[in-house]
């Protein structure tokens, strides 16, 4: 197949689970109206970029852009950026590992908010972006 084909499967057993962990999230969150995530995998099935959209039940938006390698079976998460916004388009956080922000002791991984920039050791799991979502929706502080 073409370098960064779409599919819906891989054979690649790593990425597959990688894969199929998010997909698993999103089918069985109840704040989600709709999903549009598309599946980029490389030649080889050694790599998967993830890139789409989360429509929230309050009109809100998650956009998910994520970039894996797997090797030896291992998983590295080489880029990363899930940047949720409300209705209106503006951003309420987004966390990344774009390499800016040298002062962060957990550079590069970080987190916007609206008024400052905060440390994040790692990628969030969407299960857990999708938590701190709903405890905005509510009206809780994370």
């Amino acid at each position: 197949m073409a370098e960064g084909t779409v599919r819906n499967s891989v054979s690649n057993p790593v990425i597959q689970k990688f894969v199929s962990e998010i997909e698993t999230t999103i089918d069985s969150s109840s704040i989600i109206l709709s999903s549009n995530i598309q599946k980029y995998f490389g030649p080889g099935e050694e790599t998967v970029y993830l890139k789409g959209q989360l429509t929230i039940i309050d009109s809100s938006t998650l956009e998910i852009a994520i970039f894996v390698t797997e090797s030896r079976g291992k998983l590295t998460v080489d880029k990363y950026r899930l940047h949720y916004m409300n209705g209106s388009g503006q951003m309420l956080f987004r966390y990344d590992n774009a390499p800016h922000h040298l002062e962060i002791a957990s550079h590069p991984h970080h987190k916007h908010t609206p008024d400052r920039i905060s440390s994040s050791l790692n990628m969030p799991s969407i299960k857990d972006i999708l938590n701190e979502i709903s405890a905005i929706i509510v009206g809780i502080q994370i």
